[in-house]
Formats: C-alpha cells, structure tokens, sequence
C-alpha cells in the first residue's frame, strides 16, 4: 500500500476503509461485555453489584493505557504525515517504555486499594469479598493489556487496521468461550465463579497482544521499535504525555463519573446502583462502536494536519460526525423499544427491571445529540489538541452532569439522576462545537504563520 494513501484516497472510502475493521471488532469486544456480565449475573446479584463498583476502577486502569496509547498514535501520525519517519520510530519506542511502566504502577496500586475502594460503596462482606477475588486476578494482566493497547496504536497509526481487529476479535471471542467455562466450571475445568471471569479476561488480553507481537515481528510496518531510542527524550515525552494525559484524563473520566454517582443513589437503594452497573454495561454496545469509528478517524485526522491538507481535515471531521450520529439513533431507538429485555439480561427481580426500565428511556434520550461531543473529542485528539479535547470530556462527566445530577436528585429522587444525562449532554454539544472550531481556526493561523 502506498504510504500516502491516508492524504490521497477519496476521504469516505478512505474513512470506511480505516473505520469498519475498529466498528467491527468493537461490536465484538461490546458483545464479549454484555456476555461476561450476563454470566457474572447468573452467579448471583451480589456478584453483579461487585462487578458494578470494582468497574470505575477497571475503566481507569483501562483509560491510561488507552489514553496514552491515543498519544502515541497521534504523535507517530504527525510525524508519519510529516515525513520524518525516525521521529515516528522514537515516538513508538519510548511510548512504549513509558507504557511498561505505568503498567507496573496500575498493577500495584490497583491490587492494593481495592478492599478499601470497595468499602467506601458497600457494607455487604459478600459484595466486598467478590469484588476483591475478581480485582486481584483482572488486575494482574494490566502489564499485559497496556502493552497491547500501545501496540494496537502503533498498527492504527500507519493505517493497519485490519491487524487490530483480527487480534481484538480474537481476543473478545476466547473471552466469550472461557467465561461460562472457567465460571461454572465445564469440562476438565474447575469452577471457579467471579474469577473464572477475570481469568477469562486476562486469557483473551494475554491472546490479543500475542497476535500484535508476531504479526510486528513477521510482517514489518512503517514504524518500528528501535534500541537507540530507548532512554528517553525530554522532548519527546513532553509531546506524548501532552497528548496522552489529556487522553487518559478523557477515558478516565467516566470512573470519577460512576464513583460520584453511586454515592448519590447509595442513599436510595443499591437497586439503583445495580442499575447504573447494568447501564454502563449495555451503553458500551453503542459507544464502543462510535468510538471505532473515531479511533479509525484520529491517525487520518492527525496525518492530513501533519500534511497541511486542512480541507480533508474538515470533510473527515464532518463525515464521522454523521457516522455517530446513525449509530446513536440505532442506541436510542432500541433502549426505546425494549428496555425491559435489555435489564432482563442481567436480572430476574421485576422491581430492578421496572426500575433500570425507566433510566434506559430517559437517558437514551440523549444518545443522538452526544455523537457531537464524542466526534469532536476524538478528532481534537487526533490533531494533538489534547486540552481542548479534555474540556469537553470535563464538562461531560464532572463539571455539567454531577452537580446535575445531585441537584435533580435533591428534587426528584433516584430519577433526577437518569435526567442529568440528557441534559448534560445536550449542553456539552454546544459547547463542543465552539471547542472544536475554536481550535481548528488557531491551528490553521498557526500554519499560516509557520508558512
């Protein structure tokens, strides 16, 4: 393939071409979600309560290693669309370096804190005792997925996604085998209950960066993880972590979001916090796909401004936008027609159902107007503009919805939380728009200055 392609191929084509293998393999990994909580539920609803307070913490051990990840690919993009092929090499190698050892911290600090993390939601000794199992095997792979995550952004950034979609879909579909095998025991295998899920977990992570490391090794990309860039460059870790602390700070976000709202409606029932578990769950089946398409926009968006082709930056931007917006009105028509099916994945207790019922027709009435700030985020991010991407993400989960959401609980109950989303999301849309524009007019002027 011709390495210009990504500034020289019609941009829809080009788009589809980058964007349907990421869609595809995240429906898959949206899939493998739904599947491993629908069998943590059959164990019982304390262990799906356990699985819903131990995921803030999950999601943040996820969010740096993908958020970073999203700073190396949009610094290697850059520097691809640039032409400077060895400053590409030297992004990926002490990317990867800084990567190892975030993964070493995660794994330590994640281990350790989560007894006391877990008391903070819940007096249940059972729910306490189900999270912990869970959390010491699922945080044990993290070394393992920060690694694949940096790999997998490495393939995005020279444009090989089919690569990251066959190792994630292998990955989701070993997972969506070993779950009811290694939960209730099939076979040869013992049962081993909530953590035979985390094993299940870790197995297909361990899977998905084996297939990176052995096509990296077999077939060669443009960019390559070189020794003599191994100790690090001020320089160069000042422009990955410019990017990626923003990015991690984005994807981490949604944790601090879930932690706050627990506490909100601790004060109602844990029904309510089964609920928001269960959500976060499904919602992942419609953003997970979004967020494909975004991941297959960022190293186009990034190699185009890297190139000066700010028209195709433009046309790239617009395109995805309305991508986004037909996957949310496919969410927000299905959490519509069958909310009851949906809750009834993960529980058998009418009142939850009824409940989780009434959250999923309030808050999909947000899905459509949120595509805005989930295009534009990623697309900030792809342009190396990771504090203005991070202001929008701040609005979206702390600065709008918590307070939001407190005050409307304050005045309708457990139901003001499920109002906060829709209105917290038609108001980062706006504001999203401005952020977005602002910072494509400064980064034009700035290369008409340059030039």
């Amino acid at each position: 393939m011709n390495d210009t392609f990504m500034k020289e191929k019609p941009v829809l084509p080009l788009i589809l071409s980058m964007a349907m293998p990421m869609v595809l393999s995240m429906l898959v990994n949206s899939l493998y979600n739904i599947i491993d909580s629908f069998f943590v539920a059959q164990i019982s609803e304390e262990a799906m309560t356990a699985l819903s307070l131990v995921y803030p913490v999950q999601n943040f051990i996820n969010a740096v290693g993908i958020g970073f990840g999203v700073g190396i690919n949009a610094v290697i993009a850059f520097y691809l669309g640039a032409g400077d092929d060895k400053k590409a090499d030297q992004a990926a190698t002490q990317g990867l370096v800084l990567a190892m050892i975030h993964g070493v911290v995660l794994t330590v600090c994640g281990i350790t804190m989560m007894p006391a993390f877990l008391g903070m939601f819940t007096s249940s000794k059972t729910v306490i005792e189900l999270g912990v199992h869970y959390s010491v095997i699922a945080f044990s792979f993290t070394l393992i997925i920060v690694v694949g995550v940096t790999f997998e952004k490495i393939f995005q950034a020279v444009g090989n996604m089919k690569t990251t979609m066959i190792s994630l879909m292998c990955g989701c579909i070993i997972n969506i085998v070993l779950d009811p095998v290694l939960i209730f025991g099939y076979g040869p295998f013992p049962e081993m209950g909530i953590e035979g899920a985390a094993l299940a977990t870790g197995i297909g992570q361990t899977l998905t960066l084996a297939i990176y490391l052995v096509v990296y090794f077999v077939r060669p990309i443009r960019v390559h993880i070189r020794r003599q860039y191994i100790l690090l460059s001020k320089k160069m870790v000042i422009k990955l972590y410019s990017i990626g602390i923003p990015a991690t700070l984005n994807i981490a976000l949604p944790s601090l979001l879930i932690s706050a709202l627990n506490a909100i409606l601790a004060a109602y029932s844990e029904v309510y916090i089964l609920v928001l578990g269960i959500y976060y769950k499904l919602q992942t089946f419609i953003y997970l796909p979004a967020n494909g398409i975004v991941q297959g926009m960022r190293p186009l968006i990034g190699y185009n401004y890297g190139a000066g082709e700010n028209k195709r930056v433009s046309q790239i931007y617009k395109i995805v936008l309305c991508m986004s917006g037909i996957i949310m009105v496919l969410g927000t028509v299905i959490c519509l027609l069958i909310p009851g099916l949906l809750m009834g994945l993960f529980t058998h207790t009418e009142a939850t159902i009824q409940t989780g019922k009434t959250a999923l027709r309030i808050i999909g009435a947000g899905f459509i107007v949120s595509a805005v700030s989930v295009t534009s985020s990623g697309a900030l991010e792809g342009l190396g503009k990771g504090i203005p991407s991070l202001l929008i993400s701040l609005c979206r989960y702390v600065v709008v919805i918590i307070p939001t959401a407190f005050l409307l609980s304050s005045i309708f109950g457990a139901v003001g939380v499920w109002n906060a989303f829709w209105i917290t999301e038609a108001i980062t849309a706006i504001i999203s728009i401005c952020v977005y524009y602002k910072a494509i007019s400064q980064s034009q002027r700035s290369q008409s200055t340059v030039k």
